[in-house]
């Protein structure tokens, strides 16, 4: 692969069998009855910000492009291109109403953004360049960059990647651990050139825990996850010898401290592992491979957290859509929510839900210019119920990306609250993101453990200190007109 492959947008080929077969036919018919009745619900994709409607806007949002919300409700993403003139892309806040603000325009010097952006519990965001900095990497262009970002748009740049030992060229965004660093991956650099895992500490200082070398993966883009047993998993888009080839993507594991494991191969040539994994609320992890499965158009795969690994659903290119890109959102119901490049009614891309019981539904398809075009970012579900994303084209007028709600379903009705960290220590002060917090007026528990000690309460953004009673649980805030629940269980470290 080459190594500026990463900077286009890959138009994912939807691949159709030549042959006509019965059971296939059935299929299509069986997901298009799911799509009729799905769609009955009313579930409505709207753009409610057409990106390059206005000069400077940011354009053509794609992976990773990780769109992360913060302590003021409002949601902060980066894309690769639009800004002022000269800029290699953008940082940027939009409110759930639509009214954007860019944030920064990134220079040459500054590298091109392709992470997205996540919170940290310092309030900053977190995002990487996949260039700039150091000269040398792909191109002479520079081996990218850790920086964060204040609210307010101000950024810093955390450290330079050389292209050496410490690696080079990161796609997606570190992310922070329980243990308050943070880590992530670059897709080339490291001993064989093969891209590494870092630890990278608010000071600046850096850590490579692991450089790849072509017989358990490597070039990973998507971004880690931390799951509830501590590890960090992630994905690899190429480099397994396991499958008896060395171009299979891989999932992997790794301690905080650096021993890694690789966990499962995919066969050849499923390689397009875009962004990273989800854990369900079973401990699974549940990941998108854009190419590969039954039909060579996509999959929707699980993976226990010791490797064992199951097929879900195997896309079909037709109207349950085609190439998913995007990773999986788990949302507040319980079930997993995605969008694909391709295929749905209009081929422009399908928005769909599957169960933990791997039962799928084509819910509503990306039409162009009402709801946008081919998005390749996973989603995210606002504290306010509803769920967001932006399209890399499609829009009204410049077909350069939207930015979009989606509406009709069940659960958008019901707020709930996030944790910016999800394990902790008794002692420990845990952040919490949501709406409608009064001081005074707003209590917290933790497993049904009250929490006495509040140090800081706004209407959007409160902390509290984990009590010594607390187990392992949901979070429960109540405040004078809702009780809210946490979208995850927080862990008590021991």
């Amino acid at each position: 692969m080459k190594r500026d492959q990463v900077l286009s947008v890959r138009l994912s080929r939807v691949v159709q069998s030549s042959v006509a077969k019965t059971w296939i036919t059935l299929l299509v018919l069986a997901v298009a009855l799911c799509a009729a009745e799905a769609q009955a619900q009313t579930v409505t994709i709207k753009s409610i910000r057409d990106l390059g409607a206005v000069t400077g806007d940011p354009i053509n949002p794609r992976w990773v492009g990780l769109i992360a919300q913060g302590r003021d409700g409002n949601m902060y993403s980066t894309t690769p291109s639009g800004g002022t003139t000269g800029s290699v892309g953008t940082a940027f806040k939009i409110t759930p109403t639509g009214k954007l603000t860019v944030l920064h325009n990134f220079t040459s010097a500054e590298g091109t953004p392709l992470s997205g952006l996540v919170l940290g519990t310092d309030g900053n965001f977190w995002g990487t360049t996949y260039n700039g900095g150091h000269t040398g990497c792909t191109n002479n262009q520079g081996c990218g960059q850790v920086f964060k970002m204040t609210p307010a748009g101000k950024v810093t740049f955390v450290y330079a990647f050389t292209g050496g030992n410490d690696g080079g060229n990161p796609v997606a965004p570190p992310i922070e651990a329980s243990n308050g660093n943070y880590y992530g991956t670059t897709q080339f650099g490291g001993i064989n050139n093969q891209g590494t895992i870092y630890q990278v500490k608010e000071s600046g200082s850096l850590t490579t825990l692991f450089p790849w070398g072509q017989t358990n993966g490597d070039q990973p883009f998507g971004a880690l996850v931390q799951a509830t047993n501590g590890l960090l998993y992630g994905t690899t888009t190429t480099g397994s010898t396991n499958c008896g080839s060395n171009n299979c993507a891989t999932i992997f594991s790794i301690t905080t401290g650096g021993t890694f494991t690789e966990l499962f191969s995919f066969p050849y040539p499923w390689n397009q592992l875009d962004n990273g994994l989800v854990q369900a609320n079973d401990g699974s992890l549940w990941g998108t491979i854009a190419n590969g499965g039954a039909h060579g158009c996509g999959q929707i795969f699980k993976i226990t957290t010791k490797g064992v690994e199951s097929d879900e659903y195997d896309f079909l290119c037709g109207s349950d859509g085609a190439n998913p890109v995007a990773g999986l959102l788990l949302a507040t119901d319980g079930n997993f929510y995605g969008v694909t490049q391709n295929g749905g009614q209009d081929g422009l891309g399908e928005f769909y839900s599957i169960t933990e019981k791997g039962k799928f539904t084509p819910l509503k398809w990306f039409d162009g210019s009402n709801s946008g075009a081919h998005p390749t970012v996973t989603l995210i579900q606002n504290t306010n119920g509803i769920i967001y994303g932006d399209a890399n084209q499609g829009g009204k007028t410049t077909n350069t990306g939207t930015f979009y709600e989606i509406t009709g379903l069940k659960f958008e009705k019901t707020p709930f609250v996030i944790l910016v960290l999800d394990a902790g220590k008794v002692g420990s002060t845990v952040e919490i993101l949501g709406q409608g917090f009064v001081r005074g007026k707003t209590t917290v528990s933790f497993n049904g453990t009250p929490a006495t000690d509040l140090p800081f309460v706004s209407a959007t953004y409160m902390t509290a200190v984990v009590p010594p009673k607390a187990t392992t649980g949901f979070v429960t805030v109540t405040t004078p007109t809702a009780t809210l629940r946490s979208n995850r269980k927080f862990q008590v470290i021991k």
